[in-house]
């Protein structure tokens, strides 16, 4: 291997790190059942601390802790021995992230923690640290190298701690069953809460946009239609009545095919596509999407109550939506 290979570099760097978190599987015990415990039955937050290279892991965990349905926020522990400590309460639980141990900042915190009883849990790569005997439960981090030569730059470390946080938050999640909806509702402008939450009624057109034509209209009409309110489509009914049919603009193009210009004198009623596929407007978006593209169409007819015609959706209003 050439030390000055770019590629050999990476994979070293890769393998090394992949060893990091893979060592982490077999110091899992019941310390760790123990610390997912704590945390669903508190009360209150989860509060997250942890110095440079930790803290950013810290982030990391408390964002992907609050997205999956436990409450919990980020706490720099210099700023926490200035006033923020008055976010934490007796109920909360102190997830503390130091590969050391001894981060000064922390350390300074835990006379705080044992006076108010917070709940704390460590994740240490030392067991016999300050902060890990202090601690209610301590996961051991530990690391059998950094993945840098000089086995001093944080990154094997950060790694198996930000591994070791998914793992709490995984568990944390299976646990209260947590679904695809309930992360969805915390993404709300997400593609998954687009795609959960965005109802057919949303994107809809409806009203003077809503193509209709009568039966007994002339095919140039019905052209002129379709052409006017840019949806590629015109409903074929006698007014608020019931529909009739459809059509499209892919209709228009195979009658004038087939029958040339005696496609122009015959009535909307003769060539329109009668039991179109229609959906209910309280259906979600993604699932107009499905059904166009499964019958390789760009429109559906939208039915409220009672089969009443309620508009149109389109294809490309739920694309623009970002709905895939």
């Amino acid at each position: 291997m050439d030390p000055l290979n770019s590629i050999d570099i990476a994979k070293k760097v890769l393998q090394t790190e992949a060893d990091a978190v893979s060592s982490l599987i077999d110091k899992l015990d019941q310390t760790f059942e123990k610390a997912v415990e704590i945390i669903l039955n508190s009360k209150g937050k989860v509060v997250v601390t942890g110095m440079g290279k930790s803290g950013l892991v810290g982030k990391k965990l408390a964002a992907t802790l609050a997205s999956t349905g436990t409450p919990s926020f980020f706490m720099h522990p210099a700023e926490a021995s200035h006033g923020d400590l008055g976010m934490v309460t007796a109920d909360d639980v102190i997830i503390a992230i130091s590969n050391s141990g001894e981060t000064d900042e922390i350390v300074g915190l835990l006379p705080f923690l044992k006076r108010f009883n917070v709940g704390l849990i460590s994740l240490t790569g030392n067991h016999g640290s300050t902060l890990a005997k202090a601690a209610e439960v301590n996961l051991d981090i530990s690391v059998q190298e950094e993945a840098c030569p000089l086995g001093i730059v944080p990154t094997s470390s950060t790694t198996a701690a930000l591994a070791m946080g998914d793992a709490i938050a995984v568990a944390l999640l299976t646990k209260r069953g947590f679904q695809q909806d309930d992360f969805a509702s915390f993404h709300p402008s997400g593609s998954l809460g687009k795609k959960l939450f965005i109802r057919v009624k949303d994107l809809m057109h409806a009203g003077d946009s809503l193509p209709i034509t009568h039966p007994e209209a002339s095919l140039t009409d019905a052209v002129i239609e379709i052409s006017s309110k840019r949806l590629g489509i015109t409903i074929v009914a006698e007014g608020n009545s019931a529909m009739l049919g459809i059509i499209t603009d892919g209709d228009v193009r195979r009658g004038i095919e087939k029958w040339g210009k005696d496609f122009f004198d015959m009535k909307a009623g003769e060539a329109m596509t009668k039991n179109p596929r229609v959906i209910s407007e309280d259906e979600l978006a993604a699932k107009a999407l499905g059904v166009m593209e499964k019958l390789a169409i760009t429109a559906l007819v939208v039915t409220g109550d009672n089969s009443r015609i309620v508009g149109v959706i389109h294809l490309h209003d739920i694309l623009k939506k970002g709905i895939a």
